[in-house]
This record gives C-alpha cells, structure tokens and sequence, in this order.
C-alpha cells in the first residue's frame, strides 16, 4: 500500500480548485464576449455607430493618445478629417489637428482630432437620440462659438492657457432644427420644457464622452454655451 503525503495531497487538492476556478473565469469571459454589448467591453474595438457604453471613455482616451488611430476611428465612421498644419504661436501652438465635416456650424472649425472623435460620438449617440425622443425633429444644424482662440482662461491677462489656445475645446451655443426651431442655451437652458429638458440632456450626454463639460451651471461666462473638451480628468457642471 502506498501511502500518499500529506502536502501532496493538500497541493494536488489546490491545483484541482485552481483549475476549476481558471476554467469557470474562462467560461464567464467567453459568455461576457459574446453577450455583453461592445461598447461595454474594453477589448472590443470601438465605433462611432456604438452607444455610449462602460468603455467608451477607456476606448476615447486610449484611441485620442494616438493621433493615427483617432483619424482611423474618423474615418472607419464615415467622416474624412483633414490634417491641418503645425502651429509654433508659444503656448498657443496647435498640434494634431483637423477639419471634419459635421453639423457645425460655422462649418468644419479647426480642432484637435480627440475633439473631433469626441464631437462626432456626441454629434450621433446623444444629440440625434435625444432630438428624434424629445423634441421629435431631427437637429441640422449645431451652432457653435468657436474652437481655437490664443488666450489665457476666461481672457484674463495672464494665467493658464485656455484650452481654445491650442483648439482643444468646443463651445456649443445651440441648435437648429428641422422644423425650423431655434434652441440656444442662453434662451431655453433654465426653463422648464422639452427644448430645457433637451439641453440637459445632450449636457449630461457630453459629460460621457469628454473630460471637461461646462455650461450654466458652472459659472455666468458660460451662460451662453456648453463648453467641451477631452481632458485626463472629470469636471461636469
């Protein structure tokens, strides 16, 4: 009779759960893979054409580090950007920027390609949805305020580069729509109806795709416009 030692028993017996466990974590990886929606997975590749999902900002922020990749996402979603030169202003220099064809307007403003991968995600998961359920007109055109401007933040005479001196922001004022409406956020953000509810609603829709999202709520210089940009960090306001 051969007597088995007790440590290899109790190591055998570990390896038999390890195993297991390793065999359960694969199973429930490969049934997430297959049933979870993509844009909650960060190791699906992302699109434009997917909702805004748990890893959408992992996949905007990986994606918008790599200025081929961001054109590549640009373009897998039907938009062509257009490389614009270098800028060397100091600190209003501009680098990896873009033109892209959208609903803005004044039409294709020069801007970051991150702000221009962001915009189109907003442009097409959250303002369309939100026009066609609330206001039941599509938007043709999204107004805007301007993306690059070589100044400090808030215009002071010194202090922080704004985000606008290098064209990495976006500021919304309103939205035209195909019924001939106007929205603006100066007119309709405080009041209480489907035109205010719609505004907050593609605010807090932006809140998901960029960094930086500033509006009324913030302070008075943004009383007029939704401010937007792709920052490494969260401020929504």
């Amino acid at each position: 009779m051969t007597l088995v030692n007790p440590t290899t028993h109790a190591l055998a017996a570990l390896w038999s759960v390890l195993l297991d466990l390793v065999l359960a974590g694969m199973l429930v990886f490969l049934l997430v893979d297959r049933l979870a929606p993509p844009q909650d997975l960060p190791w699906k590749p992302f699109s434009l054409n997917q909702p805004i999902g748990l890893a959408t900002a992992g996949k905007l922020a990986r994606i918008s580090a790599d200025p081929a990749a961001c054109r590549a996402a640009l373009r897998a979603g039907g938009i062509d950007p257009v490389d614009q030169p270098v800028r060397e202003e100091g600190f209003c220099s501009t680098r990896d920027t873009v033109r892209a064809q959208s609903r803005l307007s004044p039409a294709a403003p020069i801007m970051t390609c991150p702000v221009a991968l962001g915009y189109a995600l907003w442009e097409r998961q959250v303002i369309e949805p939100a026009a066609r359920q609330g206001l039941a007109s599509p938007v043709t055109r999204v107004e805007h305020l301007g993306t690059y401007a070589c100044r400090t933040i808030g215009g002071a005479k010194s202090g922080r580069p704004s985000q606008h001196a290098t064209a990495n922001a976006l500021d919304v004022a309103g939205f035209r729509l195909a019924d001939g409406r106007r929205i603006t956020v100066l007119k309709d953000f405080r009041g209480d109806d489907d035109e205010a509810r719609f505004l907050h609603t593609v605010r807090d829709g932006a809140c998901r795709v960029f960094g930086v999202v500033l509006g009324p709520d913030y302070n008075a210089a943004h009383a007029d416009h939704l401010h937007l940009n792709p920052a490494p960090y969260s401020l929504c306001r």
